[in-house]
């Protein structure tokens, strides 16, 4: 049982993050999402999750598309191969120990 503990300590540091993670997840479960639908389904501000969502960009495991629908921006948020397999390791991670 301790090394299945100890693993705890392997966590994904990037997806580990509470609103990262919240992002994540509802990406998991879709096949793409809106920055407003994010916005609504996290309840965090809109600069918060702008934040969040560049460095699940950088780290990899999200796509952003920029757009527009009609005059209006439009932010649409994928999660990537890599972000996928990086939440099935965290999963298995927390599973294990708990």
């Amino acid at each position: 049982m301790g090394g299945k503990i100890a693993r705890l300590g392997e966590v994904d540091r990037i997806i580990h993050e509470p609103a990262r993670l919240m992002v994540v997840a509802l990406l998991a479960a879709v096949k793409e999402a809106d920055f407003q639908y994010l916005l609504n389904a996290t309840e965090l501000s809109k600069g918060n999750l702008s934040v969040h969502l560049s460095k699940l960009q950088e780290a990899g495991y999200i796509d952003i598309e920029k757009t527009f629908r009609g005059k209006y921006p439009l932010t649409i948020c994928r999660l990537t191969d890599r972000g996928r397999e990086v939440l099935a390791e965290y999963r298995r991670i927390l599973k294990a120990a708990l």
